[in-house]
């Protein structure tokens, strides 16, 4: 007999689980669609068709128009295949950063050298 797992609670985190998998995969298999340059390209064409192809959920079409990489991983998106639709838009890391953190990208950039120094 086994014993069930405890969710793991971290606050301000969203745990990768099977359940977040489950409820992204749609948004993940999309955003793995994007390695091939004519996926990228028929995205930008048409992102609502994409996401429709996708049948990505409203919560997540809306993710995606807002380009929040935070609301993508609370509706299931893994970090890894996220990194694929931010790439699209030329988002990088302190993008990325600034939005886990609620502050601009040049607030978040001085946040970050003036820790360095």
């Amino acid at each position: 007999m086994s014993t069930p797992r405890l969710k793991r609670n971290i606050p301000g985190t969203v745990i990768f689980d099977g359940d977040q998998a489950r409820i992204g995969y749609a948004l993940n298999k999309m955003c793995f669609s994007f390695n091939a340059a004519e996926c990228r390209e028929a995205f930008q064409r048409d992102e609502e068709a994409y996401m429709s192809k996708y049948r990505l959920n409203d919560t997540q079409k809306q993710a995606i128009r807002n380009r929040n990489v935070l609301e993508l991983i609370a509706a299931g998106g893994h970090p890894y295949y996220l990194a694929k639709f931010a790439g699209i838009f030329k988002l990088d890391m302190q993008d990325i950063g600034a939005q886990q953190t609620g502050m601009t990208k040049d607030a978040f950039k001085a946040k970050l050298i003036a820790a360095g120094q």
